[in-house]
């Protein structure tokens, strides 16, 4: 005679791709019918992948969202700005000479360079730059008013002549060709859109002079071409 053993269980019911779960008095069901256990496991897991995609979805629109405000703080105006308590401000262009054995020749900001073969050094007048820097890591941005080659470099004082040394330029006599040494900083460079470009230093800047430069590789520049804009900049001594 056969007997029937009763139990407290927990009765599944498929309903298209949902499990509806009802807790009664049935009988045994088979554990090979129905894992309950590895069920919960299923939906859990699919829940959980769909929360996390969703909240990725979310950090990602609102990324896109601190972007475009980002790039509406910037102005149209071409040139270099940086972000300072929340606030941007545009950074003034310093002017540069160019120095050689035979004469000093000042330039304009948007002078090139002139080709004359030889040895020459670009340098900013002055020990160090009025605008200083707590930060060590600063953000600036570029509004670039054509494509151009930019970066971090830090300038070398010179205190017995009253100036901080930009580069050395070698101009080869025959091909004009000009070879341009400086202590270009290791740099993220993020374009933001078109023309408006951001830009910061890998590692903490230690304490000095430093300038952010724009500058163009192109030897068939025009002379009304820019070939340098400068903007110089001191990071302060922390206290």
């Amino acid at each position: 005679m056969e007997t029937s053993t009763w139990s407290a269980s927990t009765r599944c019911r498929v309903i298209g791709s949902a499990i509806s779960v009802q807790n009664e008095v049935i009988g045994e069901i088979p554990k090979d019918l129905v894992d309950v256990a590895k069920t919960e496991a299923q939906r859990k897991q699919k829940q959980d992948a769909i929360t996390k995609e969703a909240r990725a979805q979310d950090e990602e629109e609102q990324a896109e969202r601190a972007q475009r405000r980002e790039i509406e703080s910037i102005p149209v105006d071409s040139g270099a700005y940086i972000r300072e308590n929340g606030e941007i401000k545009a950074l003034k262009s310093a002017d540069y000479q160019i120095l050689n054995d035979k004469k000093r020749k000042a330039l304009q900001v948007l002078s090139p360079i002139p080709l004359v073969p030889g040895k020459a050094t670009v340098v900013i007048k002055g020990e160090r730059s009025s605008f200083g820097i707590k930060e060590s890591r600063p953000e600036f941005y570029l509004r670039l008013a054509k494509e151009e080659k930019f970066g971090i470099i830090r300038l070398t004082p010179n205190p017995k002549k009253n100036l901080r040394i930009v580069e050395n330029v070698s101009i080869v006599p025959v091909s004009r060709e000009s070879l341009e040494a400086r202590k270009q900083i290791e740099t993220f460079e993020m374009q933001l859109m078109g023309n408006l470009y951001k830009v910061w230093p890998e590692k903490p800047l230690e304490p000095g002079e430093y300038a952010l430069m724009e500058f163009s590789d192109d030897e068939n520049a025009e002379k009304e071409d820019v070939a340098l804009l400068i903007w110089d900049f001191g990071i302060d001594q922390p206290k």
